[in-house]
């Protein structure tokens, strides 16, 4: 969002591994270049942020074991609190808004949790409803249990859909008094470990980045009737990882035509073509992300921003308008820094 014709961005990050908390940084118009203003760390590990669609309030998870969710106003350099801070599943890693509520993924404690929002935009006091994954996939120790990993609306508003990497599936929800409810749950490969889905701009596919291999899934979605449909895998490498290979991050171009994603340890930026009209993807290359262990990626404006945790910085890159591939612009300094949004 706009305040003084400075657009922000706010960076989230771990605290428990030395990062400063929220991050408010001021976004160039020109080149989409970062500079750090201010920022808060009033909440614990507030690993995952989302802004409301007027930028004017920012919602954070605080991702321990506990689990928590806050509100802050934004229109200084400094986030101001709008409350206390609503406990929800223990470990939740992302949250999104869908009708009047705040939806978090706990991964910890695999469920999706509500909570209601106040006209003003804080948090009321207590979440109003809870839905439980149940669950396991073959791959030990990671798969268990469910592990919500993301929760977000589709593009219709209608539905909203949640990503379990320790059930290998995508549950389709909606909210019944304020509770959600399961609609139908999409099984995906037995392994994959499904970490975080993005749609396609005309609303009729997803993408789903898998951790535990190094594969996206192309899905079909018919807001219709909340059905997904996985179609085809398609590897984020070009070959056969020479060690640890786990993506992280996905996103869409806004015109469709391009989708990529972040593998940590190999510590790239994979470009895929999108044909089809969506159904299909074209591995077109990678490149460095930058630094390393890149756990979140952005796309806004023809920039691509990455939260690289582990070498503790953010990078942004220009994207080539033909061939989507990114090119290093410029970094700030974020100690373990987990996400970026932008308004």
């Amino acid at each position: 969002m706009a305040h003084g014709g400075r657009r922000r961005a706010f960076i989230g990050s771990f605290t428990a591994a030395g990062g400063p908390g929220i991050v408010t940084a001021a976004v160039a118009p020109d080149s989409g270049a970062l500079t750090v203003l201010g920022g808060t760390n009033r909440l614990p590990d507030p690993s995952y942020l989302a802004l409301s669609a007027d930028g004017g309030t920012l919602y954070a998870v605080s991702e321990t074991a506990e689990g928590a969710v806050a509100a802050f106003r934004v229109h200084g350099d400094k986030p101001e609190s709008l409350g206390p801070r609503v406990p929800v599943g223990g470990g939740p890693t992302h949250l999104a808004l869908y009708d009047g509520h705040l939806l978090t993924a706990d991964y910890g404690s695999g469920s999706v949790t509500a909570v209601p929002l106040r006209a003003d935009g804080g948090l009321a006091p207590a979440a109003s409803g809870v839905l439980r994954h149940t669950g396991s996939g073959p791959h030990s120790p990671r798969q268990q249990g469910p592990h919500a990993h993301q929760v977000q609306p589709d593009p219709s508003g209608r539905w909203a859909v949640s990503v379990d990497l320790g059930t290998d599936s995508v549950r389709v929800c909606t909210l019944d008094g304020g509770s959600p409810v399961l609609h139908r749950e999409t099984a995906l490969r037995p392994g994959s470990g499904p970490r975080h889905l993005a749609f396609h701009p005309t609303g009729g596919f997803a993408y789903v980045v898998n951790e535990l291999t190094p594969t996206v899934t192309v899905c079909r979605w018919d807001a219709a009737d909340g059905t997904l449909k996985p179609l085809t895998e398609t590897e984020v490498l070009p070959a056969a990882p020479a060690g640890d290979a786990y993506p992280s991050g996905i996103a869409v171009s806004p015109d469709g035509r391009f989708v990529w994603t972040a593998t940590r340890g190999e510590d790239v930026l994979s470009v895929f073509a999108v044909a089809g009209g969506g159904e299909v993807l074209r591995l077109v290359g990678t490149v460095p992300c930058g630094g390393h262990w890149p756990r979140a990626i952005t796309v806004s404006d023809g920039v691509l921003y990455v939260a690289n945790e582990r070498s503790g910085d953010v990078t942004w890159f220009a994207l080539d308008p033909g061939t989507g591939l990114p090119r290093r612009a410029g970094a700030i300094d974020v100690p373990a820094a987990s996400c970026v949004v932008l308004g």
